[in-house]
């Protein structure tokens, strides 16, 4: 795969996303190794990030899932796995398919038992590295750093949308809040783009009117959900009502956040800070760093936030121009952070 990637011919658009991620998000060091996963579908942009890496950190090896197994996958090939013992850096540039959520959290225990740097990068496409991967990721770390240091002392965050959305969320000092901007350490690894902190909550309570996107495969499903949101309610931190004129979105969210104990229950609450930005494209990974509020179903990344619960699902959910407050003190409204809230 390095040989393909060497010359298979992408556009140089994609290059100033590329370097962000190789340099600035995880600055890979010459003398270090990356594992590089990705599929067919996302080649152009793992050449454009493995053309970075050979003028930086020459030595790493990339992996095409659909050369070792067929999709979608039950588990993570093993020869991946393996590679990732060897590597101090890792990239999962892939375009996601139903089912294979399993596999992914093989692949991040070996990223969190390591600590290793990780930029996950699931269903990446050009039009995120041509805009959230080309944000200022020191800018987006000093927003993401003091709403963390607002959130972290938190017993109560509100929000509130024109939609009608109006969740009240507590939390405790027994879980962690983390931030996420971009700049990927070995203590947490990020999604790529960066912008977010986020914890496990204690408990959520009210109605969140989802006009932005859902998260996992039905995301690329499902896309914007601006002309049929689909609102739900929240009691206790679990699911328990689900409404959308588009009764099939409505069913198999509601379907996927029954598939166990804990898949209907809110296992991240988070705070979006990429500026760059400004509104959704229907694509997850960069939707959910929109600066607003997004809470996932399931799965609490336990491993970072301290959560004693699990699951095997985690699905995010994603609205439209927030207006929080944590504790009395507001720090956005109707989708901007206001300037005196980030002030030091």
């Amino acid at each position: 795969m390095n040989e393909q990637l060497a010359t298979f011919a992408f556009d140089p658009e994609l290059s100033p996303g590329a370097r962000n991620a190789i340099e600035t998000c995880l600055r890979v060091q010459p003398e270090e190794k990356t594992t590089i996963i990705t599929d067919l579908a996302s080649l152009e942009i793992a050449a454009s990030l493995a053309h970075e890496l050979r003028q930086r950190a020459p030595r790493f090896q990339a992996w095409a899932l659909e050369e070792l197994a067929s999709r979608p996958l039950r588990d993570m090939p093993a020869e991946i796995l393996a590679d990732m013992e060897t590597s101090d850096v890792s990239i999962f540039a892939v375009y996601a398919q139903q089912g294979e959520l399993r596999s992914r959290m093989q692949m991040t225990d070996v990223v969190n038992r390591r600590k290793m740097r990780h930029a996950h990068m699931v269903n990446i496409e050009k039009r995120i590295m041509l805009e959230g991967m080309r944000a200022d990721f020191q800018e987006v770390d000093r927003i993401s750093q003091r709403v963390w240091e607002l959130a972290s002392k938190a017993r109560e965050i509100r929000a509130t949308t024109a939609a009608g959305t109006a969740i009240h969320a507590t939390f405790t000092p027994d879980y962690k809040w983390l931030k996420t901007s971009g700049l990927i350490s070995p203590n947490k690894w990020g999604n790529l783009p960066g912008g977010e902190t986020f914890t496990t909550p204690w408990n959520v309570e009210g109605r969140f009117v989802i006009d932005g996107v859902v998260g996992d495969y039905l995301c690329a499903r499902y896309g914007d959900l601006r002309e049929t949101p689909l609102t739900i309610e929240v009691r206790d931190n679990r699911l328990v009502s689900a409404e959308c004129a588009n009764a099939a979105l409505r069913q198999e969210f509601w379907d996927y956040c029954h598939t166990d104990e804990n898949s209907d229950r809110v296992g991240e609450f988070a705070i979006g800070t990429n500026i760059s930005v400004r509104d959704v494209i229907g694509n997850i990974l960069q939707d959910e760093k929109i600066p607003g509020i997004h809470i996932a179903f399931g799965n609490p990344y336990g491993a970072h936030t301290g959560a004693p619960w699990t699951s095997g699902t985690h699905i995010d959910v994603v609205g439209r121009e927030f207006n929080i407050w944590i504790d009395e003190f507001q720090i956005m409204e109707r989708g901007e952070f206001l300037r005196d809230s980030l002030a030091a």
